[in-house]
């Protein structure tokens, strides 16, 4: 089986370690254990087990996630080795070669590779700059629609731009899967994390095949416990499940007890009144920032997660600006390229602000010299 290069993560895999700033992050700078738990809960993890656990989670773990889809039964959810696992292990389940499906653009581009590397076509429909916001393109949607349509993919909230969908547009993605029999599968990774404070709704319950992957890694702030979650129809989890057997197996047994800790009602609630604080206050640093350079970058604010999708206007390629600022400035931003959109740059937001800000000058001392 051919797979085509990832190159949104083989770029951070390669770089992310090897320079000073990195301004790749698309979560929130997280939390030390010390800062997230008691003494005497720190002390219970010293006295684990360090066993196999329960290769489809542990209940414990099952029924923390699936308070947060009301209706669920343990058996719709399924713990994997971050979000991206669970990505994988429904593409592997519910696509075949010869299949379609609709994909929206700009996206976290794993389902992308995953999914043409099975034999899948792959539709795109985009997500295009309308005023302040970026909205759904409706009328693309609805062409890359068709009879052989098996899957519509939905990022929400979106990677990387930021946008929330309206509820007219979910009704209408879920109106048109309806209309040919397909899945609704729906990355929701950055849910919780909204600037407004305001948590959208899932797609999960507003039809019948649905599935969606989350996780801990982004609006949880929480990325190297590698805990993520597929939650769908009994029948979709128990086959995802057997394929699981094939790939990881199963998780920490230690990070599925700190991911209880975690989804603790009033420790989410805190964590992300946390993260909506600190990606504020760093937005509120680049939106000044930009102002001051409005001739040359621009941005719509992202209406949430931990990252702001700006667009330059210099004659440089965007992985060309990229790779030259990492090597002269040892600041690391992500390029448009990686979308498929060039003349765009990924920065986190989710950092700390002195580093920010001391990304931001050197970005800003680079692009003197393109001047």
């Amino acid at each position: 089986m051919d797979i085509e290069e990832f190159q949104l993560e083989r770029l951070q895999s390669l770089w992310e370690n090897e320079v000073e700033i990195n301004l790749t992050e698309s979560g929130v700078h997280p939390l030390t254990l010390r800062e997230l738990m008691s003494d005497g809960e720190i002390q219970e993890l010293l006295d684990l087990r360090l066993t196999y656990g329960w290769t489809n989670g542990s209940p414990g773990l099952r029924d923390a996630v699936r308070q947060y889809y009301p209706g669920t039964s343990r058996d719709q959810v399924l713990i994997t080795c971050g979000s991206a696992e669970a990505n994988f292990l429904a593409m592997w389940t519910l696509l075949e070669a010869g299949d379609e499906i609709a994909l929206m653009l700009p996206n976290y581009m794993q389902i992308w590779g995953l999914a043409r590397s099975l034999g899948v076509t792959v539709k795109p429909f985009h997500l295009r700059p309308k005023g302040d916001r970026w909205a759904l393109d409706l009328d693309e949607l609805e062409q890359a629609v068709t009879p052989k349509t098996k899957m519509i993919v939905v990022c929400h909230p979106n990677n990387p731009t930021g946008a929330t969908l309206t509820v007219g547009e979910m009704d209408r993605i879920v109106e048109l899967a309806e209309s040919v029999d397909a899945w609704v599968y729906a990355d929701e990774v950055y849910k919780g994390v909204e600037l407004d404070g305001r948590e959208r709704p899932s797609f999960f319950g507003r039809t019948d095949k649905v599935a969606v992957a989350s996780g801990l890694s982004k609006a949880l702030a929480h990325p190297g416990l590698r805990i993520g979650w597929l939650v769908g129809p009994e029948p979709l989890i128990a086959d995802a499940w057997h394929r699981n057997d094939y790939t990881t197996i199963t998780t920490s047994v230690l990070s599925e007890k700190v991911a209880e800790k975690v989804l603790e009602p009033d420790t989410r609630r805190r964590l992300l009144d946390r993260n909506r604080d600190m990606l504020r206050n760093n937005l509120d640093a680049l939106v000044r920032w930009i102002a001051e350079r409005s001739d040359r970058f621009s941005l719509i604010p992202p209406q949430a997660g931990g990252m702001a999708f700006m667009q330059y206007r210099y004659d440089i390629g965007s992985t060309e600006l990229s790779t030259r600022l990492r090597q002269e400035k040892s600041v690391f931003v992500l390029p448009g390229d990686v979308y498929g959109m060039d003349h765009y740059l990924r920065l986190g937001i989710g950092e700390t602000s002195d580093k920010l800000t001391r990304g931001l000058d050197a970005l800003a001392q680079f692009c003197e010299g393109l001047s």
